[in-house]
């Protein structure tokens, strides 16, 4: 099958293109030599993890190696730990050691973590040199890769350090998620399920009829599923790059809750997408109370998490402990939370949400699942 090609424009950013089909990465580098921010520079470091690199770091290189690019690579543990200022002092100096200068470009070559790490390094290295991202899970396919977002975590919280910088190009090879473990690759489903929900009744509904191919990893259905979504978050970024316009912000439906989750039950000890699932359920029930959701789209939302491997998670937390973690998140203005709330698919609204409420709301959703 050939590959498909999304076209990410933004207003005052160069565009660029995303690639998605089982031999994208084998054309990695003929693919650079024709984009104008990439195919002129002579040195390349790919950055990658320990988990990633043993599988695809020597196919990424000896596609750029055969294009004439001078190669070099920086491999880092794998796992959240890395996204923190430590690792990222190394890897400048590292860069710096191995004599990249502006001529230079930085391949992301692994999941989210690398993603938004490397993006991190290229956008403040030199002052900034072009990043090239390699996503080799389903969630960075469809979620971190595209947008621009790149960060590092504090020990106070996720992402609260990092930059804007939209990537030069996107390379999605299918092939790599052979390898990807079905937790990981659940992690995925459940943003192309948010994203889905926020975008419109077409994407959602083919999503639900397709669900159960999108599980088995139906190769035409994951193409198709990483398109719809990387067209999905590209129009909402070209709206509002930053998150200044209040617009962007539709794609932390589910996050609010998620990033609590992630926070207290430890990092790692559940998927960032089960998070992400678990905080869609029960936003959707907040949002029948607060804006109307009808409880019909509540229920098609759960059966669809459940068919994509994403159930309710076996897990409970006293809801005073809950919401301190929702106030230590970096989109909490003015000390109130706020949440992403469907009023039905393809129409959201965000709300600032009372503390009474929310607590309250916690309480309901912890009985239920007890």
């Amino acid at each position: 099958m050939p590959a498909t090609k999304v076209v990410v424009s933004i207003p005052d950013e160069a565009p660029y293109d995303v690639r998605i089909g089982t031999q994208v990465l084998d054309e990695l580098g003929a693919s650079l030599r024709k984009i104008p921010r990439a195919g002129s520079v002579s040195r390349i470091v790919v950055i990658s993890d320990s988990n990633v690199a043993p599988l695809y770091l020597a196919q990424a290189k000896d596609s750029l190696v055969q294009q004439g690019f001078r190669v070099s690579d920086i491999v880092v543990p794998a796992g959240e730990p890395s996204k923190s200022i430590e690792v990222l002092g190394e890897i400048w100096e590292a860069l710096a050691t191995l004599g990249l200068s502006r001529d230079g470009a930085i391949v992301a070559l692994g999941g989210g973590v690398i993603g938004d790490l490397a993006g991190f390094a290229a956008a403040t290295y030199m002052r900034g040199i072009p990043c090239i991202q390699v996503p080799t899970t389903l969630l960075a396919m469809v979620d971190s890769s595209v947008g621009g977002k790149t960060a590092i975590n504090l020990e106070a919280g996720k992402n609260l350090v990092g930059t804007f910088t939209q990537p030069a190009f996107v390379c999605a090879s299918t092939a790599v998620l052979s390898t990807l473990p079905e937790r990981e690759w659940a992690c995925g489903c459940a943003e192309i399920a948010k994203s889905a929900l926020i975008d419109s009744d077409e994407f959602f509904f083919w999503l639900c009829d397709m669900a159960e191919n999108l599980a088995q990893r139906e190769d035409q259905t994951v193409t198709e599923a990483i398109a719809r979504s990387v067209v999905f978050k590209a129009g909402v970024v070209a709206f509002d790059q930053t998150e200044s316009q209040g617009i962007r912000e539709c794609l932390n439906y589910g996050h609010t809750l998620g990033h609590a989750i992630e926070r207290l039950a430890g990092f790692g000890t559940f998927s960032h997408g089960a998070c992400v699932a678990e905080g869609m359920r029960f936003a959707a029930r907040l949002a029948e109370d607060l804006v109307g959701c009808p409880s019909e789209l509540t229920r098609t939302q759960d059966e669809l998490l459940d068919v994509l491997g994403l159930p309710v998670l076996d897990w409970c937390a006293e809801p005073d402990e809950v919401l301190d973690a929702m106030k230590r998140d970096k989109k909490v203005r003015a000390g109130k939370v706020r949440f992403v709330l469907p009023r039905d698919v393809g129409s959201w609204e965000l709300l600032h949400v009372e503390d009474e409420t929310i607590v309250n709301q916690l309480k309901a959703w912890f009985k239920a699942k007890a």
